[in-house]
């Protein structure tokens, strides 16, 4: 019988914007003064109420506590390691990160991203992890260069548009 031995996840780069290091901490402080004391707060009053191994609200409350734990724990550790940059003073026609990206797909749409760190990746919110396929093959490049991105629906070509650090 074989062990489960998982390799270890490669390292996240440690770099964060300052507008993502505040949310983090935004986050950390909401979970440890509002979340875990109002969760602390249900999981007592649940357990005022006798029998708690058939008590839904004490078990999931309590199971809440532990994700709520374990996160701050998380969060703490993370904002020890990350290191702020401000790309507001590069005056360069290179991509690095804290850019914005306008990019050009091959039918002529274009989209505009931020290169940002991986823990405030959002490819919803246009935000790319530098450590992304899209990130790496960005990252360096210069207005009007191609990139080749691997995607799902398969490789991409993208031409470089637009660079610019201040957002308009």
């Amino acid at each position: 019988m074989g062990t489960r031995y998982r390799p270890p996840k490669p390292s996240q780069s440690p770099y964060i914007t300052k507008e993502g290091a505040e949310k983090m901490r935004e986050e950390l402080q909401h979970l440890w003064k509002v979340e875990r004391p109002r969760v602390t707060h249900e999981v007592s009053v649940a357990a005022a109420h006798g029998d708690r191994s058939e008590n839904a609200e004490y078990i999931y409350g309590k199971k809440r506590l532990r994700e709520i734990d374990s996160r701050l724990r998380f969060l703490a550790k993370r904002l020890e390691v990350l290191k702020v940059v401000d790309p507001k003073d590069r005056g360069d026609d290179k991509v690095y990160f804290g850019a914005w990206v306008t990019i050009e797909d091959e039918e002529g749409n274009e989209k505009e991203y931020r290169i940002v760190g991986p823990d405030e990746s959002d490819f919803k919110n246009l935000l790319v992890s530098m450590d992304s396929p899209m990130g790496k093959a960005l990252l360096g490049k210069n207005n009007g260069d191609e990139i080749k991105v691997k995607r799902p629906k398969g490789e991409g070509i993208f031409t470089i548009v637009n660079i610019q650090y201040q957002k308009a």
